[in-house]
């Protein structure tokens, strides 16, 4: 089987999205000062890998190493704290921009909204997220996880006070599940992806993903050539782009290329542009993939949105590239910094070491303009959060 597959979005002209005003700077801005209220915050490292940079023909190459978010092991909790914050303040009728962690953790608030309970189906990380920050804002959280959760994910959830469990279905499906019990329960549904009817608390999540993107444009030294995000519904995919795409624009330059990776068995983005006929294409059955996070076959339709209109490139990659992007980021060369990423924080990277190590991939390396001169960013979306299983792939 090819391991990797490739495609050039068929956009003839740059198009805007009518997202395009809620993943600004300004707006970027507002949410890191949530972000920064929160007691245990901490900008995350910037990591620069000068020797794979050198080894693999590129001109410079940093990883936003997201292992270290908020002592949770992935950055998922950005979007679920924003995103609870948000519904939150707006129940007690604040605007955005007076939103604090101290606020909406104060006990005067349980007694004027009562208990609230939100629910939402994940993989791990998101669901972590939002059971971390439920527990922290003394607010009560369900959530459910597909078939094939690994138990030290389901464990690291109930550790944050949520009622957990692992289902026998499918990502979707679940995510199906999970809103059927929030209308049966009067429970609050938060999850990463949106669809017809349910935008606003997606949206609130995918802006909050803009705190590392920010903290990270601010880091750097030199301007990225080429952004490689991974994606499995696309929030985060879509909330970075969206980010940078003004960020840039605002300092008359234009937007990096922007290079979404999918794992092949959940590539809805890939099979979407590839077909290019007006329509969604999901990957649906029984999807099985190291790259857990990613393993969500129906896309987000505030991602897409975005994406189609501000992504550039989209790759489906098979497990061992993921794992190939985990050993290349785990076995520093020369003096580069460790950065410890788990399968599908490791997708993106994985992809660029294939392509720039293979000669059967020297046509992706000319369609995507790198060489000696790129600028490459990526975001490590998560450290080891299945450890037996990444001691196993960095052994081989």
């Amino acid at each position: 089987m090819e391991d990797i597959k490739f495609v050039r979005i068929n956009r003839d002209v740059e198009n805007t999205s009518r997202y395009d005003k809620e993943f600004t700077l300004e707006k970027a801005r507002q949410v890191r000062n949530f972000h920064r209220s929160i007691p245990v915050y901490e900008e995350t490292p910037l990591a620069c890998l000068d020797g794979f940079a050198k080894s693999h023909g590129l001109g410079a190459v940093y990883v936003k190493d997201e292992s270290y978010r908020f002592g949770l092991n992935a950055f998922k909790a950005l979007g679920g704290s924003y995103c609870i914050a948000g519904y939150i303040a707006k129940q007690l009728g604040l605007e955005p921009s007076e939103i604090t962690f101290e606020k909406l953790s104060d006990p005067s608030v349980k007694e004027k909204l009562g208990e609230l309970t939100f629910v939402t189906c994940t993989d791990g990380n998101h669901g972590r997220g939002i059971a971390w920050t439920a527990q922290q804002m003394g607010v009560n959280s369900v959530v459910y996880m597909p078939k094939g959760s690994a138990q030290e994910r389901l464990d690291n959830i109930k550790a944050c006070g949520a009622d957990a469990s692992i289902t026998d279905m499918n990502y979707d499906d679940a995510v199906r599940f999970a809103n059927s019990q929030a209308e049966k329960n009067g429970w609050i549904m938060v999850q990463d992806t949106a669809w017809e009817g349910y935008e606003e608390l997606p949206l609130g999540i995918m802006q909050g993903y803009m705190t590392m993107a920010l903290e990270a444009a601010e880091s750097l030294d030199k301007m990225p050539t080429h952004i490689f995000l991974q994606a499995g519904v696309g929030a985060m995919a879509g909330g970075v782009t969206g980010f940078f795409t003004d960020y840039y624009k605002q300092k008359g330059l234009p937007a990096p290329v922007i290079t979404i990776v999918e794992a092949r068995v959940a590539d809805c983005y890939w099979r979407t542009v590839s077909a290019d006929d007006g329509s969604i294409h999901n990957a649906g059955g029984d999807i099985q993939t190291i790259m857990a996070g990613l393993a969500c076959g129906e896309p987000c339709t505030i991602g897409w949105e975005v994406l189609k209109n501000h992504g550039d490139f989209f790759a489906s990659v098979t497990d061992e590239v993921a794992a190939s992007g985990m050993r290349a980021l785990g076995r520093p060369v020369g003096n580069d910094p460790l950065v410890v990423s788990g399968e599908s924080g490791a997708a993106a990277f994985g992809f660029v070491t294939e392509i720039t190590e293979k000669d059967e991939y020297a046509g992706i390396r000319g369609d995507l303009g790198l060489g000696p001169d790129s600028v490459c960013l990526f975001f490590s979306t998560e450290g080891a959060t299945d450890r037996e299983n990444y001691r196993k792939i960095l052994a081989k």
